[in-house]
């Protein structure tokens, strides 16, 4: 008898797993982790209910992962056993690299590596434990398989990762708008010539996703308050650093220390086999449990900054559609030198100016096709008669200054 887990998921309720090898991923310690680890890192600030975890993201871009494999079967399109479980391995573990609050980690502590990067060594060390059982899985994972369509669905326009944090991210947020079909674009899925296209019928359904999916950047990833409140842990986190640098004593989990006592770039962390195991010890709990000490902090700079942090005092935000100028910037940095009664140097902490640049379809990067009953393809941006597809592939580039509050 053919046996299976089921776990029930809030999105798309029963989540079949086979037991055997994806079971034993899904078990695994470094899948575990997904666990300690939010999807959305600050979002909640704005979003009180985004608390679902990485863990409950890659499950569910596995049950949308076996769901396309079936659709695609179906149509005679010939998928192996072996090249199904492969792909649905590459998907499970797809964001196993990921650190606490992603990308602010890429920025301060870890510097020039990627959780792409971090991915791959993960699961090429799952694979040595487990004999060899993933390299098929890895090959679709890097794009290194003959049937490309395969790595489309892990990485791609339409793949089950973009589909299932839509769905997911839509509904822990509650922003209803950003809710996509992805149970009719899965359906509407086809190969033609060894990549993956839509049928024709499906051609509102993909409109939909792309709408939704710029709705989604600029009101929830992309959100003035997240962008703010992701600054000050970044700004915190490089002021815990420099303390570190200059042998200043700071509480921190023995993972996180390591990160903030040692310089790592991307040669020491390929090099040095520790940053790896520190690294799969870090997650959320390491850096809230590290505020929460620093808010007390004698440097006045961290303990500002970690208390924010803590009590949901965070920067404002100002967005423009032009770059910030400098006498602003430079202005409300002696201001808040003053009022803090801190160096110039120090204020900079307090001041931020990211720029964000966004499109939400570029078709060189890879295009979605429209297969239309005749046979014949057409790139969605041709195919479609909404102006807003050309528009999505316009970049648009924002602003924002970043800064503390100022008490009058």
């Amino acid at each position: 008898m053919f046996e299976r887990k089921i776990i029930n998921d809030p999105v798309f309720g029963f989540i079949n797993i086979p037991k055997g090898l994806l079971y034993d991923i899904v078990r695994h310690p470094l899948l575990q982790r997904l666990n300690r680890i939010k999807q959305l890192g600050l979002s909640s600030v704005v979003y009180p209910g985004a608390q679902h975890t990485r863990f409950q993201h890659s499950l569910g871009a596995f049950h949308l992962m076996s769901e396309a494999i079936q659709h695609l079967t179906s149509k005679g399109n010939f998928i192996f056993d072996s090249e199904a479980e492969a792909v649905q391995a590459a998907i499970l573990m797809h964001d196993i690299g990921h650190g606490p609050f992603s990308h602010v980690l890429e920025d301060t502590i870890v510097q020039g590596v990627s959780h792409e990067d971090i991915s791959l060594l993960l699961m090429e060390r799952i694979n040595k434990e487990m004999n060899g059982q993933l390299t098929l899985a890895i090959q679709i994972f890097k794009d290194e398989y003959p049937k490309s369509f395969l790595h489309q669905l892990v990485s791609g326009q339409l793949d089950m990762d973009r589909m299932d944090y839509l769905r997911r991210d839509s509904f822990y947020t509650g922003v209803t708008e950003g809710n996509i079909g992805s149970a009719r674009i899965i359906k509407m899925l086809d190969v033609k010539e060894d990549h993956l296209v839509v049928e024709s019928k499906g051609i509102y359904s993909i409109e939909n996703f792309l709408t939704a999916r710029r709705l989604m950047y600029w009101q929830v990833y992309l959100h003035k308050t997240s962008v703010a409140y992701e600054k000050m842990l970044i700004s915190t986190l490089l002021r815990a650093k420099e303390l570190a640098n200059q042998g200043v004593e700071l509480f921190a989990s023995p993972a996180l220390r390591f990160f903030l006592y040692n310089d790592i770039n991307k040669e020491t962390f390929y090099a040095n086999p520790e940053c790896l195991e520190n690294f799969i010890q870090l997650d959320d709990n390491d850096i809230w449990t590290a505020l929460k000490v620093w808010s007390t902090h004698s440097d006045k700079v961290l303990s500002t900054l970690s208390l924010g942090m803590i009590n949901r005092n965070i920067f404002k935000v100002e967005i423009s559609t032009e770059p910030i100028c400098e006498k602003r910037k430079k202005e409300l940095t002696l201001q808040i030198s003053q009022q803090l009664d801190i160096p110039l140097s120090e204020a900079s902490y307090f001041v931020s100016t990211p720029s964000i640049e966004k499109n939400m379809y570029d078709p060189a990067d890879d295009s979605i096709d429209i297969l239309y009953k005749d046979g014949s393809i057409k790139n969605i941006a041709e195919a479609s008669d909404m102006l807003n597809i050309s528009l999505l592939s316009k970049k648009v580039k924002k602003y924002y200054l970043c800064y503390q509050r100022l008490h009058r």
